[in-house]
């Protein structure tokens, strides 16, 4: 499996985002330094089970878009006696 990685300016956004975050909903206030290791430990435990049920998810709309070409060769497919 590839490793979940994101540029620098998205993981500072959500390091952020991380911070504010605790800050408003814990009343806990933590730096850059301990936001980008939380950051990180998210990313590596919980990253692999979002990523799947993207995954999944995706494949479900491919297999529904499938089905509906399968319906329309159907319906534009000719009777032929050979």
């Amino acid at each position: 499996m590839s490793k979940i990685e994101f540029t620098s300016q998205q993981k500072q956004a959500m390091c952020r985002a991380l911070q504010r975050y605790l800050e408003d909903e814990l009343d806990v206030e933590i730096g850059q330094f301990d936001s980008d290791f939380l950051f990180d430990y998210i990313v590596s435990k919980f990253g692999p089970a979002f990523y799947n049920q993207g995954l999944s998810d995706a494949q479900a709309v491919m297999q529904r878009r499938m089905l509906d070409i399968i319906d329309e060769f159907d319906e534009i497919s000719q009777i032929s006696e050979f």
